[in-house]
């Protein structure tokens, strides 16, 4: 009986093990980490933060990472010259951004990824399958779709975001990338 219960007792063990290694999905973690976290003070807990003020800086670095990861694509995949000087345009704004917004977050006790969350890696995988022929074509299209749901995210963090410096970056962010919408949709309106 005692080695039966020892080899279920083990058993057990290595599937929590099992459990806890399994995929990760560094949004997910960074919005835990962020739900558990007492930031209902100052000091070294933390500054106050509203937890929906800490869930846009993290569907936001999510987004700038992602957007980041398919634009150093674009800027060696594409054989379109404006699509490549987009993509770059990209790489440097979004990686500004994301820089900017770490630093608040840091201030704040707000827990970022430190990678895209599943949804944005799958993404990022099919992307990367698209033939260089196809490519700027689907690398366009979703700027577009990505960029219309940033404006979103943005124009809503504008009117409901608390803290004083998140919207600020807000305020700051919000017209750069309506400037990106802009671009891309022209770019995608010339490639007719």
């Amino acid at each position: 009986m005692k080695k039966l219960s020892s080899i279920l007792m083990i058993a057990l063990s290595a599937c929590v093990f099992q459990a806890c290694n399994g995929p990760k999905d560094s949004k997910g973690a960074a919005d835990s980490a962020n739900a558990v976290k007492d930031t209902t003070t100052s000091g070294l807990t933390g500054i106050a933060v509203d937890k929906d003020d800490a869930k846009f800086a993290v569907n936001a670095a999510n987004g700038g990472m992602t957007e980041i990861a398919l634009s150093q694509m674009a800027v060696t995949k594409s054989i379109n010259a404006k699509v490549q000087s987009f993509a770059s345009m990209m790489v440097a704004d979004h990686s500004a951004a994301g820089n900017e917004l770490s630093g608040i977050a840091r201030t704040k006790n707000i827990t970022l990824p430190d990678s895209v969350d599943n949804n944005s890696k799958k993404a990022i995988d099919a992307l990367s399958k698209v033939s260089v022929t196809n490519f700027d074509k689907a690398y366009v299209s979703k700027m577009i779709d990505d960029h219309k749901d940033a404006v979103k995210l943005f124009k809503d963090a504008a009117k409901n975001v608390k803290d004083p410096d998140l919207k600020a970056f807000v305020n700051k962010t919000l017209p750069i990338i309506q400037s990106h919408l802009a671009a891309i949709i022209d770019i995608h309106d010339s490639m007719k």
